[in-house]
């Protein structure tokens, strides 16, 4: 039986369970309420969804400037901002290559190389960091010079994008690896420069020799970062040249198993044969004493430029796939035997302007890829620039090939052109000799109609002529039928072939290739 004092105390508990539980109940619903406040505030209505809603980023390029000298990897950072006074949300960031970049990324402590959906509060940042791992004793095909990629940004419509570049290999970075867009001078008081360090060279810039001779012994490996460089008056250049100076001088001395190879340093496979990714070599006027020999030279925007009265001999070279002339030469004097100059897209593979010295030996022109001629040659130029040609000059030209095919896929593959006609006949001389040759429309009466008494002993060929073995896959060795095979003077003076092989010592072959029968 409940007592008087029994049902007090039953009624203070209760009251005191009851104040419990409404105390509770409040608490919840302030909690409940905070709760709802807080979601709203994250609910997509309350992100920023503009497109003129920006975010910021410290950074448009992340360079990975270490020098790796072994297997390593090296991390980067950088931090986007949102400046705005609500929750901004990154659509998506990513990089470009995706798991095949050497580049991988962290943002805001997700790992992955395509994050979708990242937030940043108002008035805050997130970090991004970047890792690149390369090892610089890879072949460069697998580890190249330049290792780049871009990390792009989707925010609102918006892309944003930010470079990313390493070093991968070991090279010698000439003349270091941040002169790209700036011209340099290097002198050795009329002594060598010799690149024999067994690394390759990887010329950034305009490199500028003067007083001085560079030699380069054979199987080295010569890599040009293209690109644009600016001059002091604000002027726009190719970048990727490697110029002489008068004093200056270029000797390369490849042979045939080892050969001297110069071009672009961009090496997966897409940039094999693409042409004009770096600027040229130029022999400045009265550069004398460079001599070429069992060099590669490709993917220029110019091979080889040959300036006013200088002087360059090439011997069993290739040079190809420039987007403008393979070799060019600017009253000048070049000799060249056992050469290829083929595909050059833009322009002739052979442009000799404003007369000069010409002497060209058992070489292969081939061009099939051109809407111009393979072999161009004039004895004058222009001043003014300008098509109507009101201020000219002219020089004389003396332009001899022997031994030679200068062919394509053109009705005419020859253009020469004479701005002093009968006025003085020694200012235009040309002699073509055992060569074949395809010409058409420069025999007309306005062009020159007494071609082939200067090409004397020659053979004019068509389309259904057969000469070389593959021409849709670059491959200019002779076809076992072709007219080119036993046609050409036998010279003492050369005795083998681009290859190294033995010319025939009574009949040999025309052109940089003796056919070898198996």
């Amino acid at each position: 039986m409940l007592t008087h004092e029994h049902f007090a105390k039953r009624c203070t508990f209760a009251a005191k369970s009851h104040t419990s539980l409404v105390n509770y109940l409040i608490k919840f619903a302030f909690l409940f309420i905070s709760a709802t406040i807080i979601y709203s505030s994250c609910t997509k209505e309350e992100f920023i969804t503009d497109s003129g809603a920006d975010i910021q980023i410290s950074k448009d390029t992340v360079t990975f400037d270490t020098v790796f000298t072994a297997r390593g990897s090296a991390t980067r950072s950088f931090k986007i901002y949102n400046l705005h006074d609500k929750f901004i949300r990154i659509d998506r960031i990513w990089i470009e290559r995706g798991s095949a970049s050497a580049f991988r990324m962290n943002v805001d402590g997700i790992a992955g190389n395509d994050i979708s959906k990242v937030e940043i509060p108002p008035q805050d940042s997130i970090y991004v960091f970047l890792e690149v791992t390369v090892d610089p004793n890879q072949p460069v095909t697998v580890s190249p010079f330049v290792i780049d990629d871009r990390l792009q940004i989707s925010t609102n419509g918006n892309q944003q994008d930010i470079v990313l570049e390493a070093w991968g290999q070991n090279a010698n970075y000439v003349p270091n690896r941040f002169a790209s867009g700036t011209q340099s001078l290097f002198t050795c008081d009329m002594n060598e420069w010799v690149w024999d360090d067994p690394k390759p060279y990887v010329i950034f810039g305009a490199l500028i020799v003067d007083s001085c001779t560079l030699v380069m012994p054979p199987g080295t490996q010569v890599y040009v970062h293209g690109g644009f460089g600016r001059t002091d008056n604000g002027g726009v250049y190719n970048d990727g040249v490697l110029y002489f100076f008068r004093n200056g001088k270029l000797e390369i001395e490849g042979t045939a198993e080892n050969p001297v190879v110069i071009q672009g340093d961009r090496l997966e496979t897409e940039f094999d044969e693409l042409p004009g990714q770096w600027g040229r070599i130029q022999f400045g006027p009265r550069s004398r004493g460079n001599r070429i020999n069992h060099a590669i030279i490709k993917n220029a925007i110019i091979g080889v430029l040959v300036d006013s009265l200088a002087e360059l001999r090439i011997t069993n070279s290739q040079i190809y796939n420039t987007s403008s002339s393979n070799i060019a030469g600017y009253n000048a004097i070049i000799n060249a035997e056992n050469c290829l100059f083929h595909t050059s897209y833009g322009s002739n593979c052979v442009s000799l302007v404003l007369g000069g010295t010409y002497n060209f030996t058992y070489c292969t022109l081939a061009n099939y890829f051109s809407p111009t001629e393979a072999l161009r040659a004039t004895n004058f130029t222009c001043l003014d620039g300008t098509p109507l040609c009101t201020d000219p000059v002219a020089a004389r030209l003396s332009l001899n090939f022997k031994n030679s095919i200068i062919y394509g896929s053109s009705r005419d593959e020859i253009s020469l052109v004479d701005a002093v006609g009968d006025q003085d006949p020694s200012f235009f001389r040309y002699k073509f000799e055992q060569c074949i040759v395809r010409v058409d429309e420069l025999l007309d009466d306005d062009g020159f109609p007494d071609f082939f008494d200067h090409c004397n002993p020659c053979t004019n060929g068509d389309n259904s002529t057969v000469i070389f073995q593959d021409v849709d896959n670059y491959d200019f060795h002779l076809d076992s039928l072709s007219i080119a095979k036993e046609m050409a003077t036998p010279l003492i003076t050369i005795r083998r072939d681009l290859e190294g092989n033995d010319r025939d010592p009574q009949k040999p072959d025309i052109g940089c290739y003796e056919c070898i029968i198996d």
